[in-house]
């Protein structure tokens, strides 16, 4: 999946923050502190980022037939 633009349930726009939540939690931070200080408070905004698979890299792999 790839991250949305905005917030599926408020409109926020998140996109902008996933490279950054996602090097911070592979170098080993806490994702909730993570997320608390990149200002995403709502719990429809956290869902976006805790429920994302990055799978892209694995689609890719396939050839379409």
């Amino acid at each position: 999946m790839i991250i949305p633009v905005r917030c599926f349930g408020c409109g926020k726009p998140v996109s902008h923050l996933w490279e950054q939540f996602k090097q911070r939690v592979a170098s080993g931070e806490n994702q909730k502190k993570v997320l608390d200080e990149l200002g995403l408070e709502r719990m429809c905004c956290r869902s976006v980022f805790l429920g994302q698979v990055d799978t892209l890299e694995l689609v890719s792999k396939f050839k379409k037939s």
